[in-house]
């Protein structure tokens, strides 16, 4: 493989894209311009022969998932971001949900005897869902089952509690931390860039805001993800800007575990006008961030967003990560319009998925610890072992 690369770099006439591609090859960090190069000259081919030299250079075949289940709080919220679909605002709650702790506490209690290892709790951001509210639940869960872990929270959500609390951002993700807070899930990053987030999501937390978070979380020994919002009104430099502010924080704490490209969908939202992604440029994506996210250790692909053959698909551009199991009561990316109107999969049903393109499906914790190793399990006993779903 390491031949082929080689050869497909040596061939290329564009002299910088020559030059990134023999950085890469000597595993050598590339700049911001290289970055940006990437995405405007870089061929499908040339990038997907990289990306996927750089994730087998990793990983090797191994392609993790987790078997997971998610909890929406609320789609009630006192922002109004261009791209949601999702959201509702406070003044119009009556169309939207809040689920008490009771309530939630009735999702977490349905998967008792169930082998899932994460949930993960986002939502809207609900002035009368405080950091009191969520302390609460958090301490609810851990009681009841203590090995479950809780990925939970946007900094967008912890930024509003934690100022409504009248609490440093230091001491609300101790307070969070003690609770039960286990790690952070990466939305709300969007796009960094202020001349792009303020015509999209102005009212929320800005990006320094976020990267504190995300900081501090990971000063108390705690693990985060990372999210990119693409296919929009941003730039090629807007996407290389917000990746290289992640990478910079990645050198200095080494908190983050995954990085997630998201695409914009524009169902019923206020930038519906916008044409989305092609999977071509889908597949850049993915690509360019492998490449340039290099003290990332994972590059994951959300599949209920991309569907699950173009979820395959980026397995040979760069990922090594295609989520979990979730289940059917996800509606964020549902609502805007995204390929899986009822996402969920049983463990059988993502292992068959990974391996139909030869790759080794293996069940991870939210850590990345490894659980199970599926590749060679026969296929009549995906079908029939109790255990896989």
């Amino acid at each position: 493989m390491t031949e082929s690369v080689s050869a497909i770099v040596a061939n290329t006439a564009d002299t910088q894209l020559k030059q990134i591609g023999e950085k890469i090859l000597r595993k050598e960090r590339i700049s911001f311009d290289d970055g940006v190069a990437l995405f405007e000259k870089g061929s499908l081919s040339f990038l997907g022969a990289l990306a996927n030299w750089v994730r087998e250079e990793k990983h090797g075949d191994k392609t993790y998932f987790n078997r997971n289940f998610h909890i929406e709080p609320t789609n009630v919220c006192v922002f109004s971001c261009k791209f949601c679909s999702y959201s509702r605002l406070y003044a119009n709650r009556e169309e939207g949900w809040e689920l008490s702790i009771e309530q939630m506490m009735h999702i977490v209690k349905s998967y008792d005897g169930k082998p899932v290892t994460e949930v993960h709790i986002v939502g809207g951001v609900h002035p009368k869902m405080n950091l009191a509210f969520f302390i609460e639940l958090l301490q609810t869960i851990k009681a009841h089952r203590p090995d479950l872990h809780i990925k939970a929270f946007t900094p967008v959500e912890l930024d509003y509690m934690f100022k409504k609390a009248k609490v440093s951002v230091e001491e609300g993700m101790r307070m969070a931390h003690e609770a039960g807070l286990d790690s952070l899930p990466g939305g709300g990053a969007e796009i960094f860039h202020p001349d792009i987030r303020k015509q999209i999501c102005e009212d929320k937390v800005d990006a320094e805001g976020w990267l504190h978070i995300h900081k501090a979380a990971h000063q108390l020994g705690m693990h985060s993800n990372a999210t990119l919002l693409y296919g929009h009104i941003e730039a090629y430099k807007h996407r290389i800007d917000h990746m290289d502010r992640l990478r910079t924080l990645q050198d200095e704490t080494g908190g983050f575990n995954t990085f997630i490209p998201l695409k914009f969908r524009n169902k019923d939202n206020d930038m519906s006008h916008i044409k989305e992604s092609s999977v071509i440029e889908d597949m850049r994506m993915y690509a360019v961030s492998r490449l340039y996210m290099d003290n990332f250790p994972h590059i994951k692909a959300y599949w209920p967003m991309l569907g699950r053959q173009n979820a395959q698909l980026t397995l040979s551009f760069g990922v090594n990560d295609i989520d979990g199991t979730i289940d059917d009561s996800t509606k964020i990316y549902a609502m805007a319009g995204s390929e899986e109107q009822v996402p969920t999969m049983s463990t059988a049903d993502l292992v068959m998925l990974i391996r139909q393109v030869k790759r080794q499906p293996v069940e991870r914790g939210t850590l990345y610890n490894e659980i199970r190793d599926y590749s060679e399990i026969p296929l009549e006993e995906l079908e029939v072992d109790p255990r896989m779903n």
